[in-house]
């Protein structure tokens, strides 16, 4: 009975008890689990807050996916959010990193074709941004045509954890040459281009992921080294689904060395940028929206528009991708420059207005239920009182009339033990003044 004194001390407390009659461990109860509520809504409210720092990680120093990522940089830094590039060797590399429970990454660079048998079930693609071509630059005398040509020669595939060595392998193998027909090098792209330039390898795989375009463009250039052109490249694009092929124009890089001098045509996958699930919605939008901005121009192996794009490969495009493909960023995150300004007007209107939406019509509704709740207690009285009054139609006896005081006294004993808030003390007192009124009524009538 002390600590219910003690929980009915508060002034909220008592206004329920005094305007509700309720007691005070259920007046105690209501203001706590309003108090619940609103303490919710107020961690909710900080704790959906976007992150200001968002971890993507890229690819090597001076490769396409970092370039990528320096310009993502650039962008996400006007609207206030710092984005932190952690270097990688390649595609393989950031899918460990998105898959690993130790690392920090948000977000990353992943080539199509490298996560079949993988477990994928935290990871979402927010869609393909760009085309990857695979590179192949032989040294010979003569034109090779087909990559099962290049057995017995000594072949750089790609450094350990870049795509370009998961692909390269693959082709290779479907072509009959594994470690046993050819010799494979594991170089990084720097080394494995000098040393093709210098006559110590025969050919090198490279791809964007994991090589500079200075690379790329001194090999094209070089007199002893030629590019190969996938000549069979709709028989790779129909058994690998992941791969396209893509086709450079004579001349595209440089028109007045007619560089490269013929039409080379090409095949790769698409990148997507992969994120893990959880990934906040605003961040998402912010990321897409500098995807359109960098990958969105035409270029040597694409069309204006053309990326991002919610291409669907390994990965599922998460559903708020989906919705920024559909009609673009939120109403607030577009209609407000600020990004945080809009970070903070939107988290408003999901939690604090659907918080006052259930709790404005609660409260209201609490008054309304608890005088329906003592009206019933009061017309409850009534009914044996009613009973009563019919019982005592007719001629009485002595003893009739006993047993009906009795009765009459048990229901106002009920009544008097009820608890009513004062605004009902009008029908309490009436329930009271009408059991006055029979017993006076059956004492008149006792003969």
């Amino acid at each position: 009975m002390t600590t219910l004194k003690r929980m009915s001390r508060p002034h909220l407390v008592a206004a329920l008890v005094e305007t509700f009659g309720l007691n005070p461990a259920l007046a105690f109860g209501v203001v706590l689990l309003t108090s619940l509520v609103g303490i919710f809504a107020v961690f909710w409210f900080f704790w959906s807050a976007p992150q200001k720092i968002v971890v993507l990680t890229s690819g090597p120093a001076g490769s396409t996916f970092q370039r990528f990522a320096d310009s993502y940089a650039k962008i996400l830094a006007t609207k206030g959010v710092t984005l932190q590039v952690l270097p990688s060797q390649g595609s393989l590399d950031n899918l460990q990193r998105l898959r690993s429970s130790q690392s920090n990454v948000d977000v990353g660079f992943v080539q199509g074709g490298l996560a079949e048998g993988t477990d994928l079930s935290n990871l979402v693609s927010l869609g393909s941004v760009a085309h990857e071509p695979l590179w192949l630059f032989y040294r010979s005398p003569k034109r090779i045509d087909r990559l099962a040509e290049l057995a017995g020669l000594r072949i750089a595939v790609g450094p350990l954890g870049s795509g370009t060595r998961s692909l390269a392998l693959t082709l290779l193998q479907a072509n009959g040459i594994t470690g046993t027909q050819a010799v494979f090098v594991d170089l990084d792209t720097e080394a494995a281009a000098t040393a093709l330039l210098n006559g110590k390898l025969d050919a090198v795989f490279l791809m964007g992921d994991s090589a500079p375009i200075q690379t790329l463009r001194s090999l094209v250039r070089s007199p002893d080294v030629q590019a190969f052109t996938f000549a069979q490249a709709d028989a790779y694009v129909r058994r690998y689904a992941y791969l396209d092929r893509m086709e450079l124009p004579e001349g595209s890089i440089d028109l007045g060395k007619n560089l490269p001098a013929q039409d080379i045509v090409l095949i790769g996958p698409t990148v997507e940028l992969v994120a893990r699930k959880g990934l906040h919605p605003a961040l998402s939008d912010l990321l897409l929206e500098a995807a359109r901005q960098v990958h969105g121009k035409a270029g040597l192996l694409q069309k204006r528009g053309e990326f991002p794009a919610p291409l669907e490969h390994e990965f599922t495009i998460s559903s708020d991708a989906l919705r920024y493909y559909k009609s673009g960023k939120g109403f607030v995150y577009s209609s407000v420059e600020s990004f945080w300004l809009a970070s903070l007007l939107n988290r408003i209107l999901v939690v604090f207005v659907p918080t006052l939406l259930v709790l404005i019509p609660a409260v209201r509704l609490l008054p309304i239920l608890y005088k329906w709740r003592i009206r019933l207690q009061i017309y409850r009285r009534y009914r044996p009182l009613l009973r009563l009054e019919r019982d005592a139609a007719g001629p009485l006896t002595r003893d009739k009339v006993q047993e009906l005081l009795q009765r009459l006294d048990k229901i106002e004993e009920a009544v008097n033990r009820l608890k009513v808030p004062a605004s009902f003390g009008d029908q309490f007192y009436g329930l009271r003044c009408h059991i006055a009124f029979v017993r006076d009524r059956l004492k008149m009538a006792a003969p």
